[in-house]
């Protein structure tokens, strides 16, 4: 691809001071041509979306996240920072949100998206990413679709740009599985989502739902599954190897492992809420891991977050880091436009393997 001479100042303010950028006209580094600028994009099936996106689980879920309604207001200001800096994949789900709360996130991003004033064309461009949950009363092919048009309603869109089955009930209810891959079969050809994937699914069940599709003419174009330092064992290996094989998309939820990955914690300083029980299992394991993350950070002059996110984009995978401040999105945007080297990234899985804990696996993922 050529590259823009151009340098918009929306994307240089988004990094950091101690970004490896600088602009033409400075005196120290001259300006470097990093392999992915904002409006660079990869393919998801028949979607170009940035090499980035942003999950909104946060948005609306007061237990784990800590969720209020006085929040929305940096929530709007954070998306529209995100846009203005290229990011045009948000990733959602009708089950985020907490109680009377329920699909908060979802109603949130639709009307970001309405009231964003930015360029049209901008506008236009962004896809939303969403899951419909596998609910035990979501029984037939028709329920599915009617879970996709109640999203549409509550996000006030005519078209979806990814329709995902948030998890597998293959392990418990092997006849729901089916009527749900019928239900995105439905959604596609009704023209309610331009692409369908799936969450959470292993190795076996991903390729039998993406030969199910391809018989009926549907391509599954994404998986998004865990997939982190923290979170790269034998079954995440094989489903990136899958992915690459079958041209799925790999989509990398929780790349900081719930904040573990952000160097911000440590045993004796936890996260208020749930996570503190879960950081404090693991967090005192990662040592090697953090060490690894802080040294190649100070040596890039990046942050520990950042680099952990470009080992994702790195391995092929697209993250949806979640962000709710504006200053966790000014970070995670300069994960953008630059890589690790293949020294660097030795370094870091070394790492990961010396350190002893891992994540705990999402108990919806099946085999």
């Amino acid at each position: 691809m050529g590259f823009y001479t151009s340098t918009p100042t929306a994307y240089f303010n988004s990094f950091s001071p101690l970004n490896e950028i600088s602009l033409p006209s400075s005196p120290f580094k001259p300006l470097k041509f990093p392999p992915y600028w904002p409006w660079q994009k990869v393919k998801i099936g028949p979607l170009s979306v940035s090499p980035m996106g942003f999950g909104t689980w946060a948005w609306g879920n007061q237990l784990l996240w800590g969720y209020q309604e006085s929040m929305d207001t940096e929530l709007q200001q954070t998306f529209n920072l995100a846009v203005d800096n290229g990011i045009n994949l948000f990733d959602t789900a009708d089950s985020y949100g907490t109680g009377r709360l329920n699909g908060q996130s979802e109603k949130l991003l639709g009307k970001f998206i309405r009231e964003y004033q930015g360029q049209k064309r901008v506008q236009n461009e962004i896809v939303i990413a969403t899951k419909f949950a596998a609910y035990p009363w979501r029984l037939t092919p028709g329920q599915f679709v009617n879970a996709c048009k109640a999203s549409l309603d509550r996000m006030q869109i005519e078209q979806i740009g990814i329709g995902q089955l948030h998890w597998s009930t293959a392990n418990y209810a092997p006849l729901q599985e089916l009527a749900l891959w019928d239900g995105l079969v439905a959604m596609y050809e009704k023209g309610l989502v331009q692409a369908v994937g799936v969450s959470n699914y292993g190795p076996k069940q991903l390729v039998k739902i993406y030969e199910y599709l391809k018989d009926r003419g549907v391509p599954l174009c994404s998986a998004q599954v865990q997939f982190s330092l923290l979170s790269m064992g034998q079954d995440q290996l094989e489903i990136k190897n899958i992915c690459d094989s079958l041209g799925i998309r790999l989509i990398a939820y929780s790349p900081l492992g719930l904040g573990m990955l952000t160097g911000k914690y440590t045993p004796s300083k936890l996260p208020r809420g749930p996570r503190a029980f879960l950081f404090r299992q693991i967090l005192p394991g990662l040592e090697p891991l953090l060490s690894s993350l802080r040294e190649i950070a100070q040596k890039r002059r990046k942050t520990v977050p950042q680099v952990a996110i470009n080992w994702c984009i790195c391995m092929g995978a697209i993250p949806i880091p979640g962000v709710k401040t504006i200053k966790q999105a000014e970070e995670n945007l300069g994960a953008l436009g630059w890589q690790l080297s293949s020294g660097e990234l030795l370094q870091l899985e070394n790492a990961a393997l010396e350190s002893p804990q891992r994540m705990i696996q999402n108990i919806f993922q099946t085999r």
